[in-house]
């Protein structure tokens, strides 16, 4: 056994891939001040801006780093769908992304709430709803993955809600912080090293 060292200009995690094969059943929805809309079209800022203020604090960088003409047919493909969790104000607190490309399946691709709704039990009203729009006629798997740099409770919530581990794989990245994509003092618990000297 060994350390891999990482450049300090980038950043490594271990992302977990887990799998439900069987629909769950039918729980009522927990009550829950907020709503989900689905965005048929969404224009490419909107989207940057939820998947920012909903990804930041764990580093989602992804689709912030791509050109507007490779994410517009990501995320206007009839096959992915896509939801703003509002709240009672009409502000968009959280995103749901399922991708059903891939044929008999769907990826929960984003799934989060800002994180001032953390521990309030909100993940449990959103799981909810991804459950319902997830299993559909002709699904037989749903998935998801989390990561390292994900909120501390993420992959003990997915286990939660049936989940279970399948792969895990390690995955480094140039931080996004360094190339602009986010602000340097985002995501504190993972030190910016190329700035330390």
């Amino acid at each position: 056994m060994g350390l891999i060292a990482v450049p300090d200009d980038h950043v490594a995690t271990i992302v977990t891939t887990l799998e439900m094969t069987g629909k769950p059943p039918l729980r009522p929805l927990p009550p829950s001040p907020f709503r989900l809309v689905r965005w048929a079209k969404p224009t490419a800022e909107a989207y940057r801006t939820l998947f920012r203020r909903v990804g930041a604090p764990w580093l989602w960088f992804s689709r912030l780093a791509m050109a507007e003409d490779a994410l517009l047919p990501i995320i206007r493909d009839p096959a992915i769908e896509i939801y703003a969790a509002i709240d009672r104000m009409g502000i968009e607190v959280g995103m749901l992304e399922l991708d059903f490309r891939h044929h008999g399946g769907c990826e929960l691709s984003y799934f989060g709430l800002i994180p001032e709704l953390a521990g309030r039990g909100h993940g449990r009203w959103l799981m909810s709803e991804a459950m319902a729009r997830s299993w559909r006629p002709g699904i037989g798997r749903v998935t998801v993955n989390t990561c390292t740099l994900d909120h501390p409770s993420a992959l003990n919530f997915y286990r939660a809600q049936g989940f279970v581990a399948i792969k895990r794989t390690v995955e480094t990245f140039a931080d996004p912080r360094l190339a602009g994509l986010l602000p340097a003092e985002t995501a504190p618990h993972v030190p910016l090293l190329a700035n330390r000297r």
